[in-house]
Order: C-alpha cells, then sequence, then structure tokens
C-alpha cells in the first residue's frame, strides 16, 4: 500500500532528578556531598532511509516516545541517559510542525538527520552545589522535560523524469516497457490508483528514475479525479513526459485536446512546474487512426512529438536517447546536481 501523507506524535525523554546524598562511610568524618546527576533524556531523531518507499510503516503507530534519563544515586553515580530514538522515512518526505505550519527539513537526500524533540538535560546532584562557603548543600535539580510536538509528515517522489497524461493514454505500459517496474497493465480501460517508480538504464551504467502518477483529468487542480493528489510527486522532476493517446475511442478528447488540457492542469497546480522541461510523446501509434491523431497532437504542440508504440516497443529506444540528451543538458546547467 502506498502512503504518502502522515501525521505522527514525537516525545523526547525528560532527564533523570539529581540526587541529594551525603558520603558515610567509617573512618571518614565530615565526608561531604556525594550526590549524582541525573541522566539525559532521548532525542528523537528522524533519517532518511533510501530503503523505504512509502510512510506506511510510521501510520501503524502514531506516537514516538523516547526514553527517559534515569536519577543520580549516591558515590557520585550519575544517571544513565536514555538511548535516542530513530524514526525511518523514506528520502523526499517533508517534515513540518503540524501546529506551526513551518517546514522542519526536507529529507531529500538519502541519510540525512534531524532531530525533532531533543531530550531534557538531566539535573544536578547536590555534590555540584558544593562550595567554599556551603559545604553541605540539601537541595539538587529536577530533570528538565523532553520537547514534544506533532509532525505532518508529507512524501514527494525523487525522480527525474515525471510521465503525465489523461487516464488510460497507455503510462503504466510505458513505464513497464522502459524499465523494470511491473505496474498493473491490462486489456481494457483503467487508470492507475499510486504512483509508480522504475529505473532506466542507458549506455555506459547511466540510469534516470521514471516516475507515473495516476492519469489527469479536466478540473484536477480543483480536486476533480485522483491526479492533483500525487502531483506533488513530479514537483521534483526535471522532465515531463507528456503520453498523450494518438488513437483515443470514439467520443474522446483528440490527442491535441487532451495535449491542451495536461498543460491547463499542470499550469493551474503550479507556474513553476509548467515551465519544466517537457517531451510530448503520441502513444499507441500501432492502432489505426494513431497517424491523423499524431499529425493533430503536432499542430497542438508546435513542435517535435515522440512517436511510439508501448505495446509493440517502437520508438523508444529513440525517446530513451532523447531522455538522456536533455537530462544531460539539464544537469550542464546545474554542477551542483540540485533538483527543481
Amino acid at each position: 500500500m502506498f502512503i504518502d501523507e502522515a501525521e505522527i506524535f514525537v516525545k523526547a525523554g525528560s532527564g533523570g532528578n539529581g540526587c541529594v546524598s551525603f558520603r558515610r562511610e567509617k573512618h571518614v568524618p565530615r565526608g561531604g556531598p556525594n550526590g549524582g546527576d541525573g541522566g539525559s533524556g532521548g532525542s528523537v531523531y528522524i533519517v532518511a532511509d533510501e530503503q523505504i518507499a512509502t510512510l506506511l510503516d510510521v501510520t501503524q503507530r502514531a506516537r514516538y516516545v523516547a526514553p527517559d534519563g534515569r536519577p543520580g544515586q549516591g558515590k557520585l553515580r550519575h544517571g544513565k541517559s536514555g538511548e535516542d530514538f530513530l524514526i525511518r522515512l523514506p528520502v523526499g518526505t517533508i517534515v513540518r510542525d503540524r501546529d506551526r505550519g513551518n517546514v522542519l527539513r526536507d529529507l531529500s537526500e538519502a541519510g540525512m538527520r534531524l532531530c525533532v524533540a531533543r531530550g531534557g538535560r538531566g539535573g544536578h546532584g547536590n555534590k555540584f552545589f558544593a562550595s567554599s562557603t556551603d559545604r553541605t548543600p540539601r537541595r539538587a535539580e529536577e530533570g528538565q522535560d523532553g520537547e514534544e510536538r506533532w509532525l505532518r509528515l508529507e512524501l514527494k517522489l525523487i525522480a527525474d523524469v515525471g510521465l503525465v497524461g489523461l487516464p488510460n493514454a497507455g503510462k503504466s505500459t510505458l513505464l513497464a516497457r522502459m524499465s523494470r517496474a511491473r505496474p498493473k497493465v491490462a486489456s481494457y480501460p483503467f487508470t492507475t490508483l499510486q504512483p509508480q517508480l522504475g529505473i532506466v538504464e542507458g549506455p555506459d551504467f547511466t540510469r534516470f528514475v521514471l516516475a507515473d502518477i495516476p492519469g489527469l483529468i479536466e478540473g484536477a487542480h480543483r480536486g476533480v479525479g485522483l491526479g492533483d493528489e500525487f502531483l506533488r510527486h513530479i514537483e521534483r522532476t526535471r522532465i515531463l513526459l507528456h503520453v498523450v493517446d494518438a488513437a483515443p475511442l470514439e467520443g474522446g478528447p483528440t490527442p491535441g485536446e487532451a495535449y491542451r488540457v495536461l498543460r491547463k492542469e499542470i499550469a493551474a497546480y503550479s507556474a513553476e512546474l509548467a515551465a519544466r522541461a517537457e517531451i510530448v510523446v503520441a502513444n499507441k501509434m500501432d492502432l489505426t487512426g494513431a497517424t491523423d491523431g499524431l499529425k493533430s497532437l503536432e499542430r497542438a504542440v508546435h513542435g517535435e512529438v515522440c512517436a511510439v508504440s508501448a505495446v509493440v516497443g517502437t520508438g523508444l529506444d529513440d525517446l530513451t536517447r532523447r531522455i538522456f540528451s536533455t537530462l544531460t543538458d539539464l544537469r550542464r546547467h546545474t554542477p551542483s546536481g540540485k533538483r527543481p
């Protein structure tokens, strides 16, 4: 199950109390204070783990509490600190403070680590307060409470290329053909219900990540259909791959109209996303009437269109080469490798 949103409560451990104690040993007069300090409470950390794909694991548990520090004891024995608690999340997760609404960290790289609740400091024992003017202090500190907060987690997939298109444009078939991903593919009309990722291998050990999201329909940016719920998963992509059915069923939009609907919905969702590099693909070129559909699409795009058949496999090599070439140009202009 693909889960891309979650809310969790995190609480760090409280510090242990300091100890009031005095040295009491035979033949040791005026032993003085020997109360130890309390241990610090454990902190709660979030770690970006590339082995995790969704937020499903964290939804199984709503509260994450780190252990408290142990209290200090006599004979200058300090309390043991509580162990830190690690929450592993997928790369691409945005961590927000639920109540304040501010972003705490965008976990865009594997291994990134964020402290979301710091453990309380342990209290000092009475030995700490001993001085030349107060040799027998009878006071100690209480441990501080650990921090706590509600977090809102939002996952945005990390991919180089995002597949967008109307339902039944053949995006899932294209993903399966170009990569080793195995999304649902069938001979009857249906739409993808959750995002899918695939890795496309190229020459000289090069590769790119391809993301497929549920099909968009007109009005998607206002919440119609499923597309708007998952559009955020292509916000990090460098290229938008517009997949258009070149031979639509009777009564459906023409390829040119389908492309205009896609552009309109993406622009309404995000002007920045609409300005992203794009490659337009006319799919299902093996069907009757696809040639006329290709001409309709070329008139709407006013540019080059890649004609492919994901089912037969024609045109996919040329499409893959064009994607690699475009990615190379984009990376050349962003040498730091920073994503959109």
